[in-house]
């Protein structure tokens, strides 16, 4: 896999951490403006999303080493500070875990407006369709990764669980059947390119920060709770997302291959939700039970951020107009 280029900085933190990954700098202390960012703007999501990918695949031109730079790391816990300060205050306090889930268990009727599955599977148009598959790249064609940072952090139950939904989603052991490589089939099928972070700089604020979510928890042993939520809630509303989304794809009439992501994810994730509630947070539970507010807040967090996200895209799908920073209209041979 080549390393994708550097993205264009959207403001002066973003700006400040593309020059100095780009020219080997060190970054500056950018104490105020961090203070002073919008938690959930381009700026603050973009820099901190450059900052987190260097624990991925990294960026073309950049050194390896800068993933442990003591400036960037610095940097990167001022902004997270600011982002997690940001979603304590927003979020809804839930003490259980149960709670916190209960309202994902139900199947959502969407006639409330806010389901972007439901918009796609019912009045969804080609186009949309591509726009959505494109913003969701930038977690999918790595799924499952920022997960597996916590497996080293759980025991006995807890960690056997989560293993086993990584082991599926990582292909069970056959490469051709790694999600990551089936949602590059789907791209592909939509006509998309398919290279890793293609789609970054066409990517609004609101797509990174449910990707930076990710990256928080599972990085930071101390937020273990936060990710196990976080997952939950993704397996819970997976299975019937997917089902409405693998609709919206034959309608469409999309190809096989873009139908498969789905309908992969529809029996798959099915099963996963039951052993995430079961065994994930049961095993942690019972090993550590004072995580449980931490789990409540993981899920908490994941649907406020989803919630933003859908208003993005929904709000400009409504007016006819492209969700995206750089519509797909204006991409070289589209």
């Amino acid at each position: 896999m080549t390393a994708p280029a550097l993205p264009t900085p959207r403001g002066e933190l973003s700006d400040a951490v593309v020059f100095a990954l780009h020219c080997g700098a060190s970054v500056p202390s950018l104490a105020q403006q961090t203070r002073e960012a919008d938690p959930y703007g381009d700026d603050l999501q973009l820099a901190l999303y450059v900052l987190y990918e260097l624990h991925y695949h990294g960026f073309a031109g950049v050194a390896d080493e800068r993933e442990w730079d003591t400036g960037l790391l610095a940097l990167r816990r001022a902004l997270e500070l600011r982002f997690t300060e940001a979603l304590r205050t927003d979020v809804p306090p839930r003490r259980g875990a149960e709670e916190a889930l209960e309202p994902l268990l139900l199947e959502p009727v969407g006639h409330d407006g806010s389901s972007v599955s439901h918009f796609l599977q019912r009045d969804g148009e080609r186009w949309q369709l591509e726009e959505y598959a494109a913003l969701r790249s930038l977690y999918h064609l790595k799924e499952a990764d920022p997960h597996a940072w916590v497996i080293p952090r759980l025991r006995g139950r807890a960690k056997a669980a989560m293993v086993a939904i990584e082991y599926d989603e990582f292909g069970a052991g056959r490469p051709d059947e790694i999600h990551a490589r089936l949602y590059a089939d789907l791209m592909r099928d939509l006509g998309l390119r398919t290279d890793y972070g293609r789609y970054l700089d066409a990517s609004p604020a609101e797509a990174l920060a449910t990707v930076n979510l990710m990256s928080l928890l599972g990085l930071h042993r101390a937020l273990r709770g936060a990710l196990v939520g976080h997952f939950a809630a993704v397996e819970v509303t997976s299975s019937p997302g997917s089902r409405r989304l693998a609709a919206a794809l034959r309608r469409a009439g999309a190809g096989p291959a873009a139908q498969r992501f789905y309908d992969e994810h529809v029996e798959a994730d099915a099963v996963h939700e039951q052993v995430v509630r079961r065994e994930v947070i049961g095993g942690l539970l019972a090993d550590e039970p004072d995580l449980e507010p931490d789990i409540a807040f993981g899920v908490g967090a994941t649907v406020f951020l989803e919630d933003r996200l859908g208003a993005r895209l929904l709000g400009a799908w409504r007016r006819g107009e492209s969700a995206l920073r750089i519509p797909l209209t204006v991409e070289p041979g589209r």
